[in-house]
């Protein structure tokens, strides 16, 4: 996860949304790791000013799959950036990951490894 360019870190809720307002671009998106489930990755994607959060995680065979609602079968990838490809396209949610990636920061990076270290 570290390698890929999208993913913040143990960021929390608020600062990811801080960071999408920021980026203020409809469609950018971000990873970061779920604050209630431990394990659990969430891409964050701004849409409209509101910021719409996919849990992501890893079955034991080593697939990537999100969350569905109930009734909704579950699409599995390999690779997480193929799940985030998948986002990527209109016609699987209301509203899409676009190829607006909002990439971590020199300094976040330098605070996320910090936050590791500890």
């Amino acid at each position: 996860m570290e390698n890929l360019a999208v993913y913040h870190g143990p960021i929390g809720k608020e600062e990811g949304e801080r960071r999408l307002a920021q980026d203020g671009r409809d469609g950018c998106y971000l990873v970061r790791n779920s604050d209630s489930v431990p394990g659990v990755y969430c891409l964050c994607v701004l849409c409209s000013g509101y910021v719409y959060t996919y849990r992501l995680h890893r079955d034991d065979a080593g697939s990537w799959a999100a969350e569905t609602t109930p009734g909704v079968q579950k699409r599995y990838f390999r690779r997480i950036k193929n799940l985030i490809a998948a986002f990527q396209k209109p016609w699987t949610r209301n509203c899409h990951a676009s190829a607006l990636p909002c990439h971590r920061s020199e300094s976040s990076t330098n605070t996320h490894r910090g936050a590791d270290a500890q």
